[in-house]
């Protein structure tokens, strides 16, 4: 038994569900998105509440049943507030600016990288050495700020780097002589 899936997910004030077939469409005050689901899923709406069961006893039904649970409750959660994820630069030199849809980084490369932020999400520098990445798809929004981490991440001998804002980079010792 999934103990994710188990759990309905509540429909709070000024968000709404529709479902037709097995499309589901949540709108907010802030978003509206909808969430095709595979058919190894049964989805109900009653009493302001979306449930999830699985159809039959497969391993794939058992799959399903916790992440579409998950992805509708990301649904709701984002038509109402963004979702937000924290990257900090770290490294003599490197840093970072946002002009309009394009984010620049100087890292410590030959030339400079100009990310161009996709539609649905927004990034701003409070900082030279932090971006912010917000948006209301959660999967987006950690997409972009994983493609920002890929053009440097955080070495394991000094700790330069693009890293998640909490994230713990284990420190190797260097050459001994």
């Amino acid at each position: 038994m999934s103990r994710i899936g188990k759990q309905p997910v509540a429909l709070p004030d000024g968000v709404s569900a529709s479902l037709s077939g097995q499309t589901i469409e949540v709108k907010g005050p802030k978003a509206s998105k909808t969430f095709t689901a595979t058919d190894d899923v049964t989805i109900t709406i009653d009493d302001g509440q979306v449930t999830v069961e699985p159809r039959g006893k497969s391993k794939r039904a058992r799959q399903q049943w916790g992440m579409t649970r998950t992805i509708i409750a990301n649904l709701v959660h984002g038509s109402r507030e963004p979702f937000k994820t924290e990257l900090e630069i770290h490294g003599v030199g490197y840093r970072a600016q946002v002009q309009g849809n394009i984010v620049k980084l100087n890292l410590g490369l030959s030339h400079d990288v100009d990310f161009e932020v996709p539609e649905g999400v927004t990034v701003t520098a409070p900082k030279p050495t932090e971006l912010v990445v917000e948006g209301y798809d959660k999967q987006l929004v950690g997409q972009v700020a994983a493609n920002i981490r890929d053009w440097r991440r955080p070495e394991p001998y000094k700790g330069k780097g693009i890293r998640y804002k909490g994230e713990y980079i284990f420190q190797k010792e260097g050459k001994k002589k």
